[in-house]
Formats: structure tokens, sequence, C-alpha cells
């Protein structure tokens, strides 16, 4: 009886060594705790938390969620305890898993963005920041940090400089003209990898009240419906910079892992996923093995980058 080797999907985000490819996105699994009595978290490659900031956010006003065609729009307003509370009362139980936690920061200023790192740096258990650029910046009249390669320069150095003890993950926004004029920025300020990408401005409106299916008026757009435009971004801003990409965006399947590696992305994260399946990352990461196993792949970094961009 022949026994089938084992498949290797251990990858490297930068100075990060993760188990597999396949985390779970920020915003769409808590805390990571929460899930726990569902997903054994050793098993993931690691998870991102909810956004924290500098003070706790309630939030905004209900209906949070909006199904759309092949996907849906959310308007959560980066609710979270803030990060002393996160550090005091979701942390120490994140300890026990040897899966990599990474911490999601966001802020609405550059301070605001030093103070959370600043607060972080003192913890133990956390394996990486990803900083959350796509924030309006209320110094500058609200406009996103990362739609201004000046404005994504200026914090992501204030962040580097903060928090120097761990690898610094920049989550850029596609809502630019030029996803590589700011993948660069971020790169040339000290980003230690890029998670590309964060969801789509967008809206969607009830034709009998002629309002907003959300409590906003817009929302983000996530799901299967952004994945070829969000692989088409990985590609490209995997291209301009020479620092790791992690890919995010309508993510259900192996294949679509796969497409992202070959694309260029290091690591994947899923998000929109986990609102219907909890058990989504798991399911993901079985079918990857599957795969690979199935096609002789004996180490799945042979498929990072692997995209043949000549034509026929």
């Amino acid at each position: 009886m022949t026994v089938a080797a084992a498949v290797d999907l251990s990858v490297n985000v930068g100075a990060l060594r993760l188990s597999n490819p396949v985390l779970a996105a920020s915003g769409t699994f808590g805390y990571g705790v929460e899930f726990a009595h569902l997903v054994d978290l050793n098993r993931l490659g690691g998870f991102v938390v909810k956004g924290l900031s500098l003070e706790p956010i309630a939030g905004a006003a209900a209906p949070r969620l909006c199904e759309t065609a092949s996907g849906m729009l959310n308007a959560v307003g980066l609710q979270n305890v803030g990060v002393r509370a996160f550090v005091a009362e979701k942390l120490p139980a994140l300890r026990q898993y040897r899966t990599a936690v990474i911490a999601n920061v966001f802020g609405y200023s550059v301070d605001e963005y030093v103070g959370v790192i600043r607060v972080l740096e003192d913890a133990e258990g956390l394996a990486a920041y990803e900083l959350n650029i796509s924030c309006p910046n209320t110094a500058h009249g609200g406009l996103q940090f990362g739609s201004d390669p000046r404005m994504v320069s200026e914090v992501v150095s204030a962040a580097r400089k903060a928090g120097a003890r761990r690898p610094l993950w920049v989550k850029l926004s596609p809502n630019v003209t030029d996803i590589c004029v700011i993948a660069r920025a971020a790169e040339e300020a000290g980003a230690d990898a890029l998670t590309v990408a964060n969801t789509y401005q967008a809206m969607s409106i009830d034709v009998q009240t002629r309002r907003s299916r959300l409590g906003r008026v817009t929302g983000g757009l996530s799901g299967p419906a952004i994945k070829p435009i969000t692989l088409r971004l990985v590609y490209e801003a995997r291209r301009a910079v020479k620092i790791p990409v992690v890919g995010l965006g309508g993510i259900e399947k192996a294949d679509d892992v796969l497409e992202y590696l070959i694309a260029g992305a290091s690591a994947v994260e899923i998000g929109t996923a986990n609102f219907t399946q909890p058990t989504a990352c798991l399911n993901i990461l079985d079918q990857l093995e599957r795969c690979c196993r199935d096609h002789n792949i004996n180490n799945i970094n042979s498929l990072i980058g692997s995209f043949q961009a000549d034509l026929p």
C-alpha cells in the first residue's frame, strides 16, 4: 500500500512563519475566542482580531449587514472594546493557542494609531500588527489615510517606530486610483508585508422606502463578487514591491486560495465566508490539502507567484 506524501503547507510572510497560508480576516472572526468552540484555532495559519482603537467604539446603527448579489455590504462601524480591554480581557485567553494572532490596528489620527501600538507593544501573545489605513483622517478633513501616498508614509512610518517589536502588515484600501503607488509608499515607510485589500465602498437602496438598506448610506462590499478585482490588485501590488502580500477578497474554496497564491500572495485571509459558515477556514484548509495532494504538489510554496503572464 502506497502512502501519500505529506503536503508542506507552511509559508513565510516575511519573518513570520505560518503553519499554513489560511488566516481568518479582521472583522469576521471576532477576537478569535468566540470561535474556539467551533473551530480548532491551532489548525489555522493565524487569525486577525477585530480592529482595535485607542478607546472603545460602539459602532454604527443597525442594520449593519445587507446581502447583495454574490456578496454582502457591511457597515459595522469598527465596533470594538478598545485596545486596553483587549489586552486585559481577550489576549490572556489567546495565549494558550500556538497559531499566529495578529492585531488589527486603526485610528482617526496618527497619534491614535501610535497609541494603540504602544499599548500592544507591552503585551505578550501577538505575532504581528495589521495596520488598517482605510480609516478617515479627521485631521485632514476625513480623507482616508490609505488614499494618499504622503499620508500612507506618515502613518506607516509612525507605526513602524512605535511597533518595532513585531512585524507590521499594512492593509490597503482598494478604493484608490493606483494601488502600486500606495503599496510602494507603505513599503518605503517600513511595512513588512501588505494585506490586499479591504472592502469596496458601495451602497444598496430599498426601493420601497427609498432609503439605504444599511444604517448608513454606504458600506463595504465583500464576498465572491469582488474576487476577480482584488486578485488583480494582489498581482499588481506584488509586482510593485519586494515585501510579501497577503490576499483577501471573496475566498470560498481551495481554488480561490490557489489563484491568490499563483498571483503572488504568500498567504490569504478569509472573511465573508465566516459569516455563512463559521468553520469556513478549516473547510477550505482541508480542501487545499486534498487539492495539493491530488495534483502532486508537495510544497505549496512552489505555487506562490507562479502565474504565467505570457499569452499562448
